[in-house]
């Protein structure tokens, strides 16, 4: 006979049910505390919400008026309201489904967010002011288990040179402190006297890496200077996490690529997944410890039961970046003639590492910036497909694994017929076109810029995936789409020249094939096509409001939308304040 607790227990939810049926959920939702709004009666019922229109993405039912909600997914979409009943939701803001970026970094961004941010910073002086005001306000940072961290300078503004350590003895206010500073593109750092004494000496030569300047250390070489680096520990992560989420959200995005991720942060994120506040979706790529190697004890492949953690892909390295010179090139830079860049594995190793990871099943994602780089994971990518599946095309086994080239920035003309024709899947970030375009040309020459670089339209058959590479870029979707129809800077609104002709603008994307680059392709580039990028029953139930349908948004007034609502798995995770609600384009926050 069971006993009155465990009646009580059975009869509590039967009772909660049979109220809300009886009254409406939109009545008991008004009655009870929050917490058990959303902890118990979203479990128990369906919620339905209705817009002025909602833009679905999908094929067979392209815009809607309603939907409805359970348990974080959609189970009905409705194309008219007056066959909807019981809506608990009805507004005027128009919907697209949640955006997702297609390569980013989750713990960087939120570093970024607790550091001092150099992004945009036009001389040295100034970046020396940023760090003067960013100590005062912070004066426990600096020491040897403390240091100060920034992100986002660029040599190119201090009339060309690279940095040199003593830059960082700043007077009275800024001197002596433990000091790293990632360079905008993340593959070159900064340091401070202090970080140098630390080193050994003479330094080592790193293939692979190159030290422009004392105090400077750029791609393989940042491996010197990083065992010393007293890394953050779990509370701090947690918070870097949560900080980046809770931006992410603001802009709109329900889930993101993690573009190369240790297995120890991979199992802090398995921790925290069930939280309240984890509204991100993470696809994971793992990195190993050591890059560029297979590490099965690493590794596992998982997906959590809600849907908001994935991890079943790798990433790979295989060149540095453009603007210092480090992206690996066939032919040598025009403006560094004595230079072709900066493989940092060679193509055997390369090809050799991806056969074991694609053996072992998983997703292998390459980054690749300069046209050898690329060549060498369409190699890798070729031989592994044979490898895989000797009884069928490469094309068709590639639909079975989706290998990724990260960037895709650089691709000679051979070797894009060579992606074509196995469909090999290229991660593109739009922005990056419009930050680098004032010195693309000369590092890279005319007729090797109109062939070769930044593509865009040229590649939208193999359905690229679109993201902004946060924190290198604002993770700010609407600027990322701004870029790719217009070829401008989202920041200005003008090209290299300060005009306002695009950039090379036949690699313009249209509206809607911006807005799916960020929504179904890379639910398709994560193996979660019909679950995320798409409004449609059996999806996840992520959405964002705006004030106004896209479709007939002002191009200018691209770069300047506002999120007004973000939801995912049915549950709203942000609203806009009130106070900014008016106008409906105001400035955006792109962290």
């Amino acid at each position: 006979m069971p006993s009155i607790t465990n009646l009580v227990w059975i009869s509590v939810p039967l009772i909660l049910a049979a109220i809300v049926y009886q009254l409406g959920f939109a009545t008991i939702a008004t009655a009870l505390p929050e917490f058990l709004t959303l902890g118990i009666l979203q479990g128990l019922i369906d919620e339905t919400h209705c817009y002025a229109s909602i833009k679905t993405l999908s094929s067979s039912q392209p815009q809607a008026e309603c939907f409805t909600v359970s348990g974080g997914k959609f189970t009905k979409v409705y194309s008219d309201k007056t066959t909807a009943i019981d809506a608990v939701n009805g507004q005027t803001g128009h919907v697209i489904p949640g955006l997702w970026d297609g390569h980013g970094h989750l713990i960087q961004y939120g570093e970024l967010l607790n550091s001092v941010n150099l992004f945009g910073a036009e001389s040295m002086d100034e970046v020396q002011q940023r760090l003067v005001h960013y100590k005062n306000s912070r004066p426990e940072l600096g020491t040897s288990q403390q240091w100060v961290r920034g992100v986002g300078w660029d040599q190119a503004k201090f009339d060309g040179r690279y940095p040199v350590a003593s830059d960082l003895e700043i007077g009275d206010d800024f001197k002596d402190q433990y000091v790293m500073l990632d360079r905008v593109d993340i593959h070159c750092i900064w340091v401070s006297q202090k970080v140098l004494d630390l080193l050994p000496s003479p330094l080592p030569q790193v293939p692979g890496g190159e030290i422009p300047e004392k105090g400077v250390f750029c791609d393989n070489a940042m491996d010197i200077v990083m065992p010393y680096y007293p890394r953050p520990n779990k509370e701090t992560k947690t918070k870097f996490i949560k900080d980046a989420m809770e931006e992410l959200n603001k802009l709109g995005i329900v889930g993101m690529h993690d573009a190369g991720v240790l297995s120890a942060d991979i199992n802090l994120y398995e921790q925290l997944v069930n939280d309240e506040d984890w509204n991100v979706r993470v696809y994971a790529m793992l990195e190993c410890g050591t890059r560029n190697t297979f590490c099965p004890d690493e590794a596992r492949r998982f997906s959590t039961p809600n849907g908001k953690l994935h991890a079943r892909s790798v990433k790979l390295f295989g060149d540095g970046a453009l603007g210092s010179w480090g992206s690996a090139m066939i032919e040598p830079y025009r403006d560094k003639p004595e230079s072709s860049g900066s493989l940092l594995v060679n193509a055997s190793t390369l090809s050799d590492v991806t056969k074991d990871w694609a053996t072992a099943g998983f997703q292998v994602n390459i980054h690749a910036i300069g046209d050898l780089a690329n060549r060498n994971a369409i190699d890798a990518f070729l031989g592994t497909l044979n490898l895989l599946c000797p009884e069928i095309s490469p094309r068709q086994c590639q639909k079975q694994n989706r290998f990724r080239i990260e960037h895709s920035q650089i691709i000679h003309p051979d070797d894009q017929i060579r992606m074509f024709e196995f469909g090999i899947i290229p991660s593109i970030q739009p922005t990056h076109a419009t930050s680098d375009m004032p010195y693309a040309e000369s590092r890279l020459g005319k007729k090797r810029t109109k062939e070769e670089a930044y593509l865009m339209r040229s590649l939208l058959k193999l359905n690229p995936v679109l993201g902004s590479d946060f924190p290198v870029e604002p993770a700010n979707v609407f600027e990322g789409i701004y870029a790719a129809v217009t070829r401008r800077s989202p920041h200005t609104g003008l090209n290299s020249t300060g005009g306002t002709d695009g950039w090379y603008p036949a690699e313009t994307l249209t509206l809607q094939q911006a807005l799916i680059g960020f929504t179904a392709n890379p639910a398709y580039a994560s193996f979660l096509e019909g679950k995320a990028g798409v409004i449609q029953t059996g999806a996840y139930a992520d959405w964002v409001v705006l004030d106004e349908p896209l479709d007939t948004t002002d191009v200018e007034s691209l770069r300047k939308v506002t999120v007004k609502e973000t939801w995912v798995a049915g549950k709203r995770v942000y609203k806009r304040p009130e106070a900014e609600d008016l106008p409906p384009h105001g400035s955006s926050e792109s962290g």
